[in-house]
């Protein structure tokens, strides 16, 4: 179902890992942008060149997870060599343009990497320590309202916008 309205805010969020709620997080999470691999394009018939974008490709991506303080769930993550994956399930409020009525619907964000960095934080009386996890993610998805809305899976191959899949004849041609 698409949002029939303007959406306005994400009324409240969670973060799991691996199933279990996340508890110390900060009330922020970016999620990364997705910045296409490009190939530079020039030869007869082309005023000039331009940067073609390389379907289902994209440069390396990263989230950062904020801690108020190291905890348990901050270990939890920091394994280098075992993948995390995460889950963010929030609610975005919107206003239904017909009526006026404030509604909301679900989002949830599907993230699968390995530790890239540690940021244990600042030791300070009556003040969080403002400690992070940041992963290199190989897999995200990103769905609204029980569809999928964006699926990238690096190491498998997988790009889909929509539910559809952008590869499907790339896979079939090689």
């Amino acid at each position: 179902m698409a949002i029939a309205g303007i959406p306005e805010v994400i009324r409240d969020f969670n973060l799991y890992l691996t199933g279990n709620r996340l508890g110390g997080t900060t009330g922020e999470v970016a999620i990364p942008d997705f910045e296409s691999t490009t190939a530079t394009t020039s030869g007869n018939g082309i005023l000039g060149e331009y940067e073609a974008i390389v379907v289902g490709h994209y440069g390396s991506m990263e989230l950062e997870i904020p801690f108020r303080c190291i905890c348990e769930d901050y270990f939890a993550g920091i394994n280098p060599s075992s993948a995390v994956e995460l889950m963010l399930r929030g609610s975005i409020q919107y206003t239904v343009k017909a009526t006026q009525d404030a509604d909301e619907m679900g989002m949830r964000v599907v993230v699968r990497g390995r530790c890239k960095k540690i940021a244990i934080g600042t030791v300070k009386q009556r003040e969080g320590m403002d400690s992070s996890i940041t992963l290199e993610l190989t897999y995200i998805m990103i769905e609204m309202d029980g569809q999928k809305r964006l699926e990238l899976d690096k190491l498998n191959g997988v790009f889909k916008v929509n539910n559809v899949d952008m590869l499907a004849k790339t896979r079939q041609l090689t």
